[in-house]
């Protein structure tokens, strides 16, 4: 009986140091968490589709087709550059923008209006490697006043 209470309390204390070890080691296949500048800055984006509430997708309205192959670029200096596309809009984006985080990286502002009816301000929806969503209340003739979720991938 002796000899038992020794062989499990051995075996209770092997066990608890294997399972504390195996615990303190770092996980090899969790990798560093990206601030919201190395996001936005990891590569160029993408018009990929614009929505209002009240009236859906509005992706194919005339007011956005000089957007929609449109690409842009931010560097982590606070810079950035728009490439117009083939459909440039009547008045062009610039090619070269400023940009900054305000209220705790939850808004973007640019140094420019993206779209016209709007404003620099964006509030950042969401924000990952391949996707940006932003969004602002701004004015689409013929709609009046309202919230705009603009979506952009790599």
């Amino acid at each position: 009986m002796f000899m038992r209470k020794k062989t499990i309390t051995l075996s209770f204390w092997v066990f608890t140091i294997l399972l504390i070890s195996s615990g303190c080691g770092k996980d090899k296949d969790s990798t560093p968490t990206k601030t919201k500048t190395e996001l936005l800055c990891s590569g160029t984006w993408k018009f990929d589709k614009a929505t209002a509430s009240g009236v859906g997708d509005i992706s194919g309205q005339p007011a956005l087709a000089c957007y929609v192959d449109n690409t842009m670029t931010f560097s982590s200096n606070l810079t950035g550059t728009i490439s117009e596309g083939a459909n440039v809009c009547t008045t062009p984006a610039p090619a070269n923008f400023t940009w900054s985080f305000l209220s705790s990286e939850t808004i973007l502002r640019l140094s420019f209006t993206l779209f016209t009816g709007g404003s620099p301000d964006f509030t950042i929806v969401s924000l990952s490697e391949t996707s940006m969503v932003l969004s602002q209340t701004m004015t689409i003739a013929p709609y009046p006043a309202t919230t705009i979720e603009v979506t952009f991938k790599h």
